[in-house]
């Protein structure tokens, strides 16, 4: 079978891929918002999903040319795709920036060239699913700023919305264009041990990751070109037009000639070089907040010639250091006056201002009920369940298994403060169980879960096929209308033994292929 040939591609294929079907090790496992999946502590734990190959070791079927395409090359031709898209990156200068990382805070994006497919028919369900959910996301922040009908109906509780630092009082009343607080959705995805996609969390303040997805294609169409085309691999390619498609959609009426600008925290952010790329690939300026001035309530860009009126800010900062007048005062990334430029409605910020209340972990939690709520609709997509530590009775059960889940602080993002449980020592669980029992509103729960694997290139000298964890990030763009990118970023963990696709930490990505039949 063609899980055995791709097995025994090596002596290090075969011990990870022992067997008549490929199998993998167990590796049961949950990501958090950090990129980084636990074990389970479990005794007979399932088995994490091939993404290639199914459980009689055959390649699944829209995989199975690609399995034939590997197959078909030698070792060393293997490792040859992968230092050719290496250099490839180094000539781009596709970058990501670690903070406080001595050895130098500029790294090359780690790529690996074996793509992961999604047929057309996965992939129909989950664009519905995207589009329902940011949909009813979207719904939900415009009431929570607006009239707060769903508080009002006790769908969720008014406290748990009124309490979270990601509300933003400076944000009631104001009102976009189309009612659009998300212009930009990611979207974190999992996939489970029966192949089905779960919801682990949802990006809307501002979401990053999606230049990476764009020069990936640009990788993949010059290594596997043919590969490519008898595939019939749906394009991405098209994404900077979308995006600013939307954000022209978002501009206070009466512009009929938009201006669009980036706006950016500086060349030191982590997201520095996709704050350039899309502002190259849309044609807009880049610009920070010593650039933009606010005059008479309006937006104003400083050039040689004079100030430039802005119509829509694609903002890449957060709330907290966007305008010193409103939130924090000793910001020197944002502009002070912005806030009242949006309230006058004499230009948009994209997203809105207060996004990331539908970030918040707790929040997460009553995500089905909204979509129900919004637009009667069941969710097409479930999310991975989520315990509210604010309950006594589900505390409580939580405290007694604590090594068992993964616990997350309801109002941080990208990982921080997650403790988990199978993995951590009984000090670090002893002063979790502290935290936890001094602000239980403040804290969630998730049980551990499966995140699938994908084969993946391995080895000193990159020759080896082994298996490694991925996880799933779509953009959905909602403008006038709402857009989809076909497929999004996928994240693996590239590092023998690891199980953590963060990049900061060792991970990388591969291209993400959507069939178009």
């Amino acid at each position: 079978m063609l899980g055995e040939k791709f097995a025994e591609r090596s002596a290090a294929s075969r011990a990870q891929f022992a067997g008549p079907l490929g199998e993998l090790p167990v590796m049961d496992a949950q990501h958090v918002g950090s990129g980084m999946p636990v074990r389970q502590a479990s005794a007979a734990p399932e088995r994490p999903m091939n993404e290639m190959f199914d459980a009689e070791g055959r390649a699944r079927p829209e995989c199975a040319r690609v399995v034939n395409y590997l197959l078909a090359m030698e070792s060393q031709r293997l490792a040859e795709l992968g230092e050719r898209a290496h250099r490839m990156f180094l000539r781009m200068g596709v970058t990501f920036n670690v903070y406080g990382n001595e050895a130098g805070s500029e790294r090359i994006f780690p790529f690996d060239p074996v793509p992961r497919i999604i047929s057309a028919d996965v992939w129909a369900e989950l664009e519905a699913g995207l589009i329902q959910r940011v949909r009813a996301l979207n719904a939900f922040l415009a009431d929570i700023y607006g009239e707060g009908e769903i508080l009002k109906d006790n769908v969720i509780p008014r406290d748990l919305i009124m309490g979270s630092p990601q509300f933003r009082h400076a944000a009631v009343g104001i009102r976009p264009p189309h009612d659009s607080f998300v212009t930009v959705a990611g979207i974190d995805l999992v996939r489970a041990a029966d192949g089905r996609f779960h919801i682990l969390e949802d990006n809307v303040r501002t979401p990053s990751g999606v230049s990476y997805v764009l020069e990936n294609r640009v990788i993949m169409t010059r290594i596997m070109p043919e590969l490519m085309r008898a595939l019939k691999v749906r394009a991405v390619e098209h994404y900077p037009a979308e995006l600013l498609a939307s954000l022209r959609e978002l501009a206070p009426s009466g512009s009929s000639d938009p201006t669009v600008a980036v706006l950016t925290p500086g060349p030191f952010n982590s997201a520095f070089f996709e704050h350039v790329f899309l502002s190259q690939q849309m044609g807009v300026e880049l610009v920070e907040g010593q650039d933009l001035a606010c005059v008479d309530h309006k937006l104003f860009m400083k050039t040689v010639h004079g100030l430039k009126r802005i119509d829509v800010l694609y903002r890449r900062i957060d709330d907290d250091f966007l305008d010193p007048v409103v939130f924090r005062p000793d910001s020197l990334l944002g502009v002070p006056g912005l806030t009242a430029v949006l309230r006058a409605g004499n230009a948009v910020a994209a997203n809105a201002i207060g996004t990331g209340i539908a970030d918040d972990k707790a929040v997460f939690a009553y995500t089905p009920k909204m979509i129900k709520y919004y637009l009667g609709e069941a969710p097409i997509i479930p999310i991975v369940e989520t315990y509210l530590l604010r309950d006594p009775d589900v505390c409580e059960m939580v405290l007694a298994n604590l090594e068992r889940y993964v616990i997350k602080p309801t109002g941080a993002s990208g990982g921080y403060g997650v403790v988990i449980g199978p993995q951590a020592s009984e000090r670090e669980l002893e002063e979790t169980r502290m935290r936890v029992e001094q602000a239980p509103a403040a804290f969630i729960a998730q049980p551990v879960v499966q995140l699938s694997v994908h084969p993946t290139l391995a080895g000193a000298d990159g020759t080896t096929l082994a298996p490694r964890h991925v996880d799933l990030r779509p953009f959905v763009l909602l403008g006038a209308k709402p857009r989809v990118l076909p497929g999004g970023l996928t994240r693996v963990a590239l590092r023998e033994g690891s199980l953590i696709v963060n990049s900061s930490q060792g991970g990388g990505s591969k291209d993400t292929w959507v069939l178009e039949n």
